[in-house]
């Protein structure tokens, strides 16, 4: 709103300073601490209010050390996170751009699965929450939703070089360079492959078989990868919220990395140098990233160890659910089991667990288990290893899977 007002000023007096609103850095900063201050002033508040209301986690004893201390405190804390990422997004970002309503329409979504989930297990006393079935279907159609938004929105599409020779009648043609070549606009689904040269991967190659005809039908295939990769990592970032901080801290990581790709993809003198795809419109998703980032280190102020708030599935639900559709929104959900590394192995580290206790129990009538206990950081917990330890070696292996991450912008 307030890019709005200051673009119309900017127009109509030509007011000294209300120019800066039209650079993406400006207002990517000026989100980044308004959020900061919004889940640190207001989170207080909130805290005091969920604690008045006596909205406390019920914890179940795992026979973890410093676990009965926990019960009691407020939970349902995600709500400071939503609100201190959309308020400045509301204020700073270009509310017309379609993955901004993209990225408000999932943190709004998922949200509110995680909250109904959260309200039936505090005010219901139904210790199991939102039935999980529910919770797919809304996955689900989060999933259809950006699937369907990034294959058939005009606004989703890709700036790239072409020859003349491969100029056809349904292309757009932005500009010709000087070396005789063109820069189009192509819609087609393609995505970034990590470590390749040649690393772009279209979608469309998955249904070659079926003669090219059939390509206008791609979506069938990809709304489904979309689907699974958007359940994935929401259930990841949530598997990721069992000690104090872990989940906040690592996912600010992943955003920020996230952060640096859609900067650079939106922007077409550094993805031309560092010969990535142009994503034109993307680069206004900074402004949404650098809120979300902020609200989450605003929101770790409180939710280091030890925890003043838990942020429950109001807030893990729409954490995973955000950074999943950014790097679909940026092509580079491949890079995701990278990036997003942690999430993988507490997910894994569940998988495993459960698939080898009913195999040996089918087995040898006794099930057995991998490790002490699943996700992976109570295994640790359990080996004697205090919270704050465990939670700063996960963030220090999350920003190395970050550094990796941004280093295949140029290792193929």
């Amino acid at each position: 709103m307030l890019y709005y007002l200051f673009k119309y000023l900017d127009t109509h007096y030509n007011l000294p300073g209300t120019g800066l609103f039209e650079f993406i850095t400006f207002r990517a900063a000026a989100a980044v601490i308004l959020s900061l201050v919004i889940a640190i002033v207001y989170g207080k508040r909130i805290i005091r209010y969920l604690r008045s209301k006596q909205i406390g986690e019920t914890v179940r004893d795992l026979g973890l050390e410093g676990q009965s201390e926990k019960a009691g405190t407020p939970t349902m804390g995600g709500i400071i996170i939503i609100l201190a990422t959309l308020i400045p997004v509301l204020l700073f970002a270009k509310l017309e751009n379609i993955y901004v309503i993209m990225l408000i329409v999932t943190t709004l979504w998922m949200g509110v699965i995680g909250f109904i989930d959260d309200y039936i297990k505090k005010f219901k006393n139904d210790k199991g929450g939102l039935p999980g079935k529910f919770k797919v279907v809304g996955q689900v159609g989060l999933g259809l939703f950006v699937g369907a938004v990034m294959y058939f929105h005009p606004g989703v599409i890709i700036q790239r070089t072409v020859s003349e020779a491969e100029l056809t009648e349904n292309v757009k043609v932005v500009s010709q360079r000087t070396d005789g070549t063109y820069n189009i606009h192509d819609s087609e689904l393609l995505t970034t492959i990590p470590f390749v040269k040649e690393n772009e991967f279209n979608y469309s190659w998955l249904i070659d078989w079926a003669g090219e005809a059939y390509k206008k039908y791609v979506w069938i295939i990809f709304i489904p990868i979309v689907i699974f990769i958007i359940t994935a990592v929401s259930n990841g970032a949530n598997l990721t919220d069992g000690i104090d901080g872990l989940a906040a801290g690592s996912s600010a990581i992943v955003a920020l990395t996230l952060g640096i790709f859609a900067w650079v993809s939106g922007n077409i003198i550094f993805s031309d140098y560092l010969n990535i795809m142009y994503l034109p419109n993307t680069g206004e998703m900074t402004i949404f990233i650098m809120a979300f980032v902020g609200a989450l280190i605003g929101f770790l102020w409180y939710n280091a160890y030890p925890a003043q708030v838990f942020m429950g599935d109001t807030g893990s639900l729409t954490i995973g659910g955000i950074i999943a559709v950014i790097a679909i929104a940026v092509r580079k959900e491949l890079l995701i089991p990278v990036l997003c590394g942690i999430f993988l192995v507490e997910n894994l580290s569940v998988v495993m667990q459960v698939s080898w206790f009913k195999y040996t129990k089918k087995k040898f009538g006794e099930g057995r288990r991998i490790f002490r206990m699943a996700p992976l950081h109570h295994h640790f917990q359990i080996k004697g290893y205090h919270e704050s330890k465990i939670v700063t070696r996960f963030w220090i292996v999350g920003i190395f899977l970050a550094v990796l991450t941004i280093v295949t912008l140029k290792i193929r």
